[in-house]
């Protein structure tokens, strides 16, 4: 899936031909070239995913094709930070993913917390 996912973000092959470029929603996305801040690293914790994702709002809130990116983010159930959207927050909404991440860690330190004090 990250591999689909990458190469809907990944816009430099389309970038020489000027046919596709022309249609292509994803060479005007603010956040072109920036793919760390949109994709969490493996294991990365919630404070630095909180951190990431509000830098990550900011480029999507000026963003001009940022309902273009939120359709194909919801359409296709993509992972990763999407329009102003975490794959969390698009599960919520009704686009699930098989496993939202975000969702997933925060349950599981809920758990912890939970037996620890029973």
């Amino acid at each position: 899936m990250i591999n689909s996912t990458l190469r809907l973000l990944d816009s430099d092959t389309e970038a020489s031909n000027p046919v596709a470029a022309a249609v292509d929603w994803k060479l005007e996305a603010a956040c072109r070239g920036q793919l760390a801040l949109f994709f969490a690293r493996k294991a990365e914790r919630p404070e630095a995913r909180a951190r990431r994702e509000a830098k990550a709002k900011r480029v999507c809130d000026d963003c001009p094709v940022f309902e273009e990116c939120r359709t194909i983010a919801r359409a296709n159930c993509e992972y990763g930070y999407w329009a102003g959207e975490s794959e969390e927050d698009r599960h919520v909404l009704g686009f699930r993913v098989t496993a939202p991440i975000g969702l997933r860690a925060r349950l599981a330190d809920q758990e912890k917390r939970e037996n620890k004090s029973a």
